[in-house]
């Protein structure tokens, strides 16, 4: 009700608006009559020249109705020019809409311009007034505060938000390419997000609707299911910004926060699923734009036998009455779902909406693995086979395809997972195979089984390559040397009888004869005599002159037998001298030196392995450089403090022994050197642990891990390591594989078949009163506009995960549903069911990790081009149909536009900056953009 003022007015030096005094009494400065009393005086008495009517509006305040006689008044400003403020005055109920028609009038702005409301709070902070129809009461404007418009550029950006461009030049400015190609920036594993992102930038019915601001209008900010508003103006943001034509690439920095805020599980920089992205997007967009703003109570019907299409029409008549937005135009169609009950064959029969249809793939029941076999010959390279195994089938099924390759029975073989030069895990032959991913390093090695001690035992064990510092590692609380695992792990079969350090040095001699260079005497020789002006006050003490060393190398040079003869003597005087035995006579040691010149050598069958057997004396510092040697476990302090109280508990054997040694074989000792040390670790080879000792014998509880810890010197000399890394390929990888090629309709059929409901996910039968595992088809009944398609190429169960690589011939043109619609044509008028292909989401990569893509159709040429994120190319669409397809965007084709302008001419002379001189980056995990076909 509208009232009029009287009496006492102020009139300022602008006569066009007249202000109240302040601080006026009703009834004695003024009184108030309604509107009515007002015209009838007015008919009466008429009004005096050059004075307007004062009119207030009465208020709905929280406790109680009131007339406003003061109203607000407000400063008025545009963003680009702060100081020039207007004032004008509004009643606390009129809406900021007002207020936004009211700058517009004053400053001249189009009407076509888009425009947005900041209202300032303090001279550093101002808030957005993004609902225009709430009061000014509402938004708690008072007087003496001001209202900012800002005003979109053209390139799509707003002039106070922080560049959301990426440049790319000097002259971004005057870029003028074509409206919608434009990339994505990358920020971190967010090529999923980019790839959605272009496939709905590229669908024509709703990029027009937002450069048309038609959402403007339609944001929702009371739907408590939506996001007040914010995903729609975020995603707008975006799109502007994309088919301004200014850009090369846009970042999507703000789209990809408010994102995250509204679906914690994008929150942060992880890789997702594209398809889950769209999900969610299509979702908020919906509920952002809802058209209605109250949805109403509506209890869903069974169809209790009455016609499908009586029972569809009302159900997408309650679906609309709920749900009414641009997203249930262009994306919403209707299936018909039919449950029948295996127990009382009740049938259930409803009509569900659906913004999307995924489509199962065709499931193999076979499966192609690679995998290298590293045969028990030591000179042989590892092998690379191609098998076709059982998808369901277990371990053993894997060795014993590999069996049939190779010969070698299955009992023989043990699989594992290699992964950053360690077992990643070791498999037994009952595990299914689902466990083993298309992209694990999965090596299968031969194990002996004719050398088992007489309990018929061996021991499996797991040997690694390290390599040791230069230094050791004082920052974790100890003084061991630092170690990195190298090159390729073996696992090898030992009978428990011959797990010793000796055994273990010369068998493990023999595995890595092929990439492991012998010791030559000469090079030893050599070594020795750097070393000689240090040992010479040794000698002295020992007895050894210069003359019996110089005479000693010279005899062990072209004699082998003889130097072993001798190494395996010293070792049994040092084990000996270890266990506090009492020293022997010089007539028992050359006794017992005759007795093992006699003996078969051990441990070298080969003659790289002859060679390189050298002593695995614990007492030579030589030998180890001040670290642990083949014979000696513990390193560091711990060693220092045993090499005491060895000297406090025996001094007199030890010293007794040395004594008693001939000066030849002290020197022996002191010129052999072992090639690496052994250490019993823990399973990633990082920590190092006892190995159980017992009489010179190993004893292990669980799987042992060995590591072979080599000195980065002798490493260098001594491991080819070009010669360990190769390997060759079985005649079977030379087969091309063929991966399997389904069509999209036996994609479809497969979505139409029946099937039974799981366990997990049982249907409540009506009349039966319990829930039952039903069997369910789907059937489509009326389509959308555009048909999005979502190819299931993941696959998790709780048996088993994998992506489907199978390639689903796609139609670029004339999609024919008709042959899948239950709803039958009753009249021409009725949009036919044929649909042309404008986008396609892709993902490269397996289950690890992977990387996003997408093609598009650009809606104004009709071009096609290729987006990875930042990066924009030309397409033919002889390019678009790959094992990659991941997401499907179809328009009916009587909603298809010509294009408005002619399609651009790819050219080699044209430069490819002309589209987008960005590379990927940021990408996922280990993917790469260099090409198409691989992550």
């Amino acid at each position: 009700m509208k009232k009029q003022t009287r009496l006492r007015l102020e009139r300022p030096a602008n006569l066009d608006s007249y202000h109240l005094k302040e601080r006026l009494t009703e009834n004695e400065d003024f009184v108030l009559v309604p509107a009515e009393a007002w015209h009838k005086l007015l008919s009466w008495y008429d009004m005096m020249d050059d004075q307007p009517p004062l009119e207030r509006k009465v208020v709905d305040l929280p406790s109680t109705v009131k007339v406003e006689v003061y109203p607000v008044e407000i400063y008025l400003c545009l963003s680009s020019n702060l100081e020039s403020t207007v004032s004008a005055r509004f009643s606390r109920a009129d809406k900021i809409h007002a207020i936004h028609q009211k700058i517009r009038q004053h400053f001249n702005v189009s009407e076509t311009a888009e425009s947005r409301l900041w209202m300032r709070n303090t001279d550093t902070s101002s808030e957005r007034l993004r609902n225009l129809n709430m009061t000014v009461l509402d938004t708690c404007l008072s007087s003496g505060m001001t209202v900012i418009m800002e005003i979109r550029n053209a390139d799509g950006t707003w002039p106070t938000s922080r560049p959301q461009i990426m440049r790319n030049s000097a002259d971004e400015d005057s870029y003028q390419g074509p409206p919608g190609v434009c990339g994505l920036t990358n920020l971190g594993n967010t090529c999923f997000m980019n790839s959605a992102l272009q496939c709905l930038s590229n669908t024509p019915p709703l990029t027009e609707y937002f450069l048309k601001n038609s959402y403007l209008e339609e944001l929702n900010f009371t739907n408590p299911l939506g996001m007040k508003g914010e995903i729609a103006e975020a995603y707008a943001d975006v799109i502007k910004q994309m088919w301004s034509g200014r850009h090369y690439s846009v970042v999507p920095r703000v789209f990809k926060t408010k994102v995250g805020h509204f679906a914690s599980q994008f929150l942060g920089y992880q890789q997702h699923d594209s398809q889950e992205l769209l999900s969610f997007l299509l979702d908020g967009l919906h509920e952002d734009l809802n058209r209605v703003k109250k949805k109403e109570y509506i209890e869903l019907r069974d169809a209790d036998g009455r016609p499908d299409q009586e029972v569809a029409e009302e159900a997408w008549r309650n679906h609309l009455r709920r749900n009414d937005s641009v997203i249930v135009d262009t994306f919403h169609g209707l299936f018909k779902s039919t449950l029948v009950c295996p127990q009382c064959n009740k049938v259930s029969v409803t009509f569900d909406p659906f913004c999307y249809l995924s489509v199962p793939l065709p499931v193999s029941k076979e499966r192609v693995m690679e995998v290298f076999y590293v045969s028990l010959d030591p000179t042989a390279k590892p092998t690379q086979y191609r098998l076709i195994v059982p998808k369901a089938g277990r371990v053993i099924d894997l060795c014993t395809a590999l069996s049939q390759a190779t010969g070698i029975h299955p009992s023989q073989m043990a699989v594992a997972d290699v992964f950053n030069h360690h077992f990643y895990r070791i498999y037994q032959t009952d595990e299914f195979l689902s466990c083993i991913l298309d992209r694990d390093d999965i090596f299968v090695y031969q194990l002996s089984s004719g050398c088992v001690d007489q309990d018929g035992e061996e021991v499996v064990m797991a040997i690694y390559m390290r390599e040791r510092s230069h230094y050791r590692d004082y920052g974790s609380g100890g003084n061991s040397y630092g170690t990195s695992l190298f090159g390729h792990p073996l696992l090898i079969s030992v009978p428990r009888a011959q797990c010793t350090r000796e055994d273990l040095y010369q068998l493990l001699l023999k595995r890595l004869a092929r990439y492991v260079r012998p010791l030559d005497p000469s090079e030893e020789v050599e070594e020795e005599e750097e070393e000689e002006e240090e040992e010479l006050y040794k000698a002295q003490t020992n007895g050894v002159s210069d003359d019996e060393g110089e005479e000693d190398s010279k005899e062990a040079g072209p004699s082998k037998k003889k130097e072993e003869t001798q190494e395996s003597s010293q070792t049994e005087e040092q084990n000996n001298c270890q266990s506090e035995a009492s020293p022997s006579s010089e007539g028992e040691e050359r006794a017992e030196e005759e007795e093992l010149s006699s003996e078969p050598d051990r441990g070298s069958s080969t003659e790289e392995g002859q060679s390189a057997c050298g002593s695995t004396d614990t007492n030579s510092q030589d030998a180890t450089d001040g670290d642990q040697s083949a014979g000696a476990e513990p390193s560091g302090k711990e060693e220092e403090d045993e090499d005491e109280d060895e000297e406090e508990e025996e001094p007199a054997s030890c010293a007794q022994a040395n004594k008693r040694l001939p000066g030849r074989r002290r020197y022996t000792e002191r010129r052999k050197k072992a090639l690496f040390t052994m250490q019993a670790v823990n399973s990633n080879g990082t920590t190092e642990r006892g190995m159980g000792e017992t009489d010179g014998s190993f004893s292990f509880s669980s799987q042992p891990y060995i590591a072979i810890d080599w000195d980065p010197d002798m490493k260098k000399k001594y491991y080819i390591e070009n010669e360990a890394e190769k390997y060759i390929k079985d005649q079977s990888m030379d087969v091309p594989h063929q991966q399997t090629t389904v069509q999209l309709q036996e994609c479809l059929e497969l979505f139409t078949t029946v099937e039974t409901l799981e366990e997990e996910n049982p249907w409540y039968c009506p009349t039966c009163k319990k829930h039952q595992l039903a069997t369910k088809k789907l059937d489509l009944w009326s389509l959308p506009e555009v048909l999005i398609i979502h190819l299931k190429r993941f696959s998790y169960t709780k048996y088993s995960r994998e992506k489907l690589d199978t390639i689903v011939e796609f139609p670029l043109r004339d999609l024919d549903f008709s042959g899948f619609l239950l709803k039958k044509t009753v009249n021409s008028t009725e949009p036919p069911c044929r649909y042309d292909l404008i986008a396609v989401s892709n993902h490269y990569g397996g289950l690890r990790d992977g990387h996003y893509t997408s093609y598009a159709r650009n809606k104004d040429n009709g071009q096609w081009y290729y987006f990875d994120d930042s990066k924009v190319t030309y397409a033919r669409e002889e390019q678009i149909v790959t094992s990659a397809a991941y997401l499907l965007f179809y328009q009916r084709q009587d909603k298809i536009r010509q294009p408005t302008i002619p399609p651009p001419i790819p050219s080699s002379t044209q430069p490819e900056n002309h589209i987008s001189s960005q590379t990927c980056d940021g990408m996922d995990g280990a993917a790469s953009c260099v090409s198409m076909e691989t992550d």
